[in-house]
């Protein structure tokens, strides 16, 4: 079973940038495509960002011009650069992945708190 590992969370205060990775246990070309989305208690969990496997990437408007979202397939790892973090960035931020075959992958989220 394919599986998703996050790290690179953590805290920062206003203004900093923390960049998150996401590592798949097989090849990351088994993914049409890679994303982050992040999750504040009692809240849905919100988009962030996408990555197809030819390349083409999207980002959500709270976060464009900030965040970009990449890849290194060599190393089967997806990253969000988070520059300008401010405190309504806080969350837990997850990785997804949609196989090939259209299944859905998950990983176990990652903690980033921005103070002001």
């Amino acid at each position: 079973q394919v599986q998703l590992v996050e790290s690179g969370g953590g805290s920062v205060q206003a203004g900093g940038s923390l960049r998150l990775s996401c590592t798949t246990s097989g090849s990351i070309s088994s993914f049409r495509s890679m994303a982050w989305y992040r999750q504040v208690p009692g809240k849905q969990r919100e988009f962030v960002a996408t990555i197809a496997n030819f390349g083409t990437s999207m980002t959500a408007r709270p976060v464009l011009g900030r965040f970009t979202i990449s890849r290194d397939v060599a190393k089967n790892t997806v990253y969000l650069q988070m520059n300008s973090l401010k405190p309504e960035d806080t969350a837990v931020y997850y990785c997804n992945g949609v196989l090939n075959g259209g299944n859905d992958v998950w990983g176990q989220g990652t903690q980033v708190t921005v103070s002001s």
